[in-house]
C-alpha cells in the first residue's frame, strides 16, 4: 500500500470521467492542488508560532489552546449530537482523541528540544513506516531504510540533536501512523466534521492537566491571541482547505506536497525560530524527501478514473 493512500484519511473511490470533463477536472484539480499547497504552509507556519509561544505556557499549554480553540469553532459550526451513535462509533472518537493529544503534545514537545524542520522531517517516518508495514512490495522496505539513513545523517555534524527530543518525535510518528487507521475508519463511520470536533475536544481536555500547569500566563492577552492564532494556522484553515481540495486531488499529488513539509518547516523555523540546519542535516532531510516521494510516485494510478478524497483530519 502506498503511503498515498494513507495520507488521505479515508478510502477513495473511483468514478469515470467523461472525455468532455477532462480538461475541467484537471483544471480544478490544478487550483486545488494550490490550496493544498497553502495548507501545508499554513500547518508550519502555525508550528513556527507554536515554538514562539512555547517559552511562555510549554508544549502542553500550546496543545491545549491550540485543540480547544479549534474544537470549539467546529462545535459551533458543526453542532454534533451525542445520542444515536454506535459504542463502535464512540470508542473511534475516543481513540481518535486520545491519538491526536498525544500526537500533539509529543510532537510539539519534541520541537520544543529539535530544530521544527528535523522534528518534522522525522515525523515523516510515521506514515512511510506504515505504508512498508501494509505493503507487499518490498521496494517499499528499501524505501523505509534510505528515510531512516537520512535520519541518521540528521544527527551528525554540528550540534549533536537532543536524544528526548528524538524520542518524542519518534511517539508522534507512531501517532500519525495510528491516526491515518483510526481517521480512515472515523470517515468510514460518518461524514467527518462532527466526528473531528468530538475528538479535538476529547484532545483538548486530555491536553488540559499538562497545559493548566502554566498557570495565569494563559490568562495574558498576549498568550491568548498567539494561542488563536496557531489554532487558525495549524488546524482550522488546514481543515478548511482540505475539507474542499481532497474532494477531486489524487493522492499521490496530496502524497508528493506533504514529502515537501520539511522544507516548508525548515523555512518558517528559520524565519519565525531563528534556527539553522547544517549542511549534514539539511542533506539527511533530502534524502528522507527523496524517499517518501518516491514511495509515492511509485503508485500507480488507473487509468481514466479520478479519485474523490473525502478530508483528511488535521
Amino acid at each position: 500500500m502506498s503511503i498515498t493512500k494513507l495520507t488521505s484519511a479515508f478510502p477513495h473511490r473511483l468514478r469515470r470521467v467523461h472525455p468532455g470533463e477532462v480538461g475541467d477536472e484537471q483544471a480544478g484539480q490544478s487550483n486545488r492542488t494550490w490550496l493544498l499547497a497553502v495548507s501545508i504552509i499554513s500547518v508550519q507556519i502555525g508550528a513556527g508560532y507554536a515554538g514562539r509561544l512555547m517559552d511562555d505556557i510549554g508544549p502542553a499549554g500550546v496543545v491545549m489552546l491550540r485543540q480547544g480553540l479549534s474544537a470549539i469553532v467546529l462545535l459551533a459550526v458543526t453542532r454534533p449530537t451525542l445520542r444515536g451513535r454506535s459504542r463502535a462509533q464512540w470508542h473511534t472518537i475516543v481513540a481518535f482523541g486520545v491519538i491526536l493529544a498525544v500526537m500533539n503534545l509529543s510532537f510539539y514537545a519534541a520541537v520544543d528540544r529539535l530544530p521544527l524542520g528535523v522534528a518534522v522531517t522525522i515525523e515523516l517516518l510515521g506514515p512511510l513506516g506504515l505504508a512498508a508495514a501494509l505493503s507487499r512490495r518490498a521496494v517499499e522496505f528499501v524505501w523505509v531504510g534510505v528515510a531512516v539513513v537520512g535520519v541518521v545523517m540528521l544527527g551528525e555534524g554540528e550540534g549533536r540533536l537532543d536524544p528526548l527530543g528524538i524520542v518524542f518525535v519518534l511517539v508522534a510518528a507512531l501517532c500519525w501512523a495510528a491516526y491515518i487507521m483510526v481517521s480512515r475508519r472515523a470517515g468510514q463511520q460518518s461524514s467527518g466534521a462532527d466526528t473531528l470536533a468530538l475528538a479535538m475536544s476529547i484532545a483538548a481536555l486530555i491536553a488540559a492537566p499538562l497545559g493548566l500547569r502554566a498557570g495565569t500566563a494563559l490568562l495574558d492577552l498576549h498568550v491568548l491571541l498567539l494561542g488563536a492564532v496557531v489554532a487558525l494556522l495549524a488546524g482550522l484553515v488546514p481543515f478548511s482547505v482540505e475539507l474542499v481540495a481532497l474532494r477531486s486531488v489524487p493522492p499521490r499529488v496530496f502524497g508528493v506536497l506533504m514529502s515537501m513539509s520539511p522544507v516548508v518547516a525548515t523555512l518558517s523555523g528559520f524565519v519565525l525560530l531563528d534556527e539553522r540546519l547544517t549542511a549534514m542535516q539539511i542533506t539527511g532531510m533530502g534524502v528522507v524527501i527523496a524517499a517518501s516521494m518516491a514511495t509515492v510516485l511509485s503508485t500507480r494510478s488507473p487509468v481514466a478514473a479520478t479519485p474523490e478524497c473525502e478530508p483528511a483530519f488535521d
